[in-house]
């Protein structure tokens, strides 16, 4: 059981960087409310990705987010149904734009400050894998969530 669990742990890009440097962590009054922390379509996250414009799907960005879904996310995660982690299927009715992109691309401060990413991790003990992935990698996969 519990090499099944390391072993699922590397799969998915198991090492992780080193800790940021104390001095550098968010202020504590990252949210300005803590019921806008709690409610996750109002939760922005933490991270780079401070506002996401969906407009019309754009099919090119769909398959483009599909393929480096399928390289870089699917060892943890299936589309519609638990995992690893948990199921990207309708995830915006579940969380913003911007927490999405935010999860994937700064997943060690959202685990550590976060209140949704942080009873995420409680709930499927095994935190998200930094994939080094770039703003716009993270948007076509974003673009891709939206189909699923």
């Amino acid at each position: 059981m519990i090499s099944g669990l390391l072993l699922s742990l590397f799969s998915c890009g198991g090492e992780s960087e080193p800790a940021a440097d104390a001095s550098a962590e968010a202020p504590k009054s990252m949210y300005a409310d803590k019921r806008e922390a709690a409610d996750p379509m109002k939760n922005k996250g933490i991270g780079p990705v401070k506002s996401v414009e969906l407009g019309e799907l754009d099919a090119a960005m769909v398959e483009e987010g599909r393929l480096i879904y399928e390289e870089k996310c699917s060892a943890c995660h299936k589309a519609t149904e638990r995992y690893i982690g948990p199921a990207p299927s309708k995830i915006l009715e579940r969380r913003t734009p911007e927490w999405v992109m935010n999860m994937i691309l700064n997943p060690e401060q959202m685990v550590a400050e976060d209140p949704i990413a942080k009873e995420l991790l409680k709930e499927y003990l095994s935190p998200m894998a930094n994939q080094s992935l770039t703003e716009e990698e993270t948007r076509k996969i974003l673009e891709y969530f939206r189909t699923i």
